[in-house]
């Protein structure tokens, strides 16, 4: 891009470009420079708004800790129409996708990247931990309304729904995960909780 042109929204640009390095070449491939090759950018342009490259990650997954915090008031407002199992599908299906897959993969991945996110978030897998949370609230609103039953262990069911799709999702090959299965997973898991003929995706 040439010099002294300016770049609308560009977080947002270079955010997206990360997450397209991200998926294509590992989190080993995410550096400053693959980052603002991909954004078709000069490099100068993302210290100019970020510190550092650890600073412009932990803003990335902070950006994707805010998209789960809007999908979890979409999830939330749900509760009560269509059925559990496929309102939980769709979540699921969504946050599991190739992104926040690799985002958790990288925060394996760079120790500096962990220790700084330590600091506004002390405890957890940011991102996983908050789309946790995301289907916790939305199991105990169905509880609240009667589609789930009354003695249903919300932690477990949360966690044990969250583990299985985090595993369906990186034993794919293909970009998005296999809804199918997803439905499948999410419907046995809450066999013995659901208080209607919850099948239906």
């Amino acid at each position: 891009m040439p010099t002294g042109v300016a770049i609308r929204d560009v977080r947002q640009q270079l955010f997206a470009a990360a997450e397209r390095v991200l998926l294509r070449d590992g989190p080993s491939g995410l550096t400053s420079r693959a980052v603002t090759t991909e954004a078709g950018c000069a490099k100068g342009v993302l210290h100019r708004h970020f510190a550092d490259f650890d600073a412009f990650l932990a803003e990335l997954v902070l950006d994707r800790i805010d998209q789960v915090g809007r999908q979890s008031a979409a999830l939330l407002a749900s509760a009560g129409t269509g059925t559990v199992t496929g309102n939980l599908t769709g979540a699921l299906a969504d946050q599991f996708g190739s992104v926040a897959v690799k985002i958790v993969s990288l925060l394996i991945f760079r120790d500096d990247l962990r220790a700084r996110l330590r600091e506004t978030i002390p405890s957890g897998v940011p991102v996983a931990t908050e789309v946790a949370a995301m289907v916790s609230a939305y199991l105990a609103a169905e509880r609240d309304l009667g589609r789930i039953a009354a003695g249903a262990d919300i932690g477990t069911l949360a966690l044990t729904l969250i583990g299985t799709a985090h595993l369906l999702a990186v034993d794919r090959e293909s970009a998005q995960p296999d809804t199918e299965a997803v439905a499948a997973m999410v419907a046995a898991v809450l066999a013995g909780v659901l208080k209607d003929r919850d099948t239906a995706v």
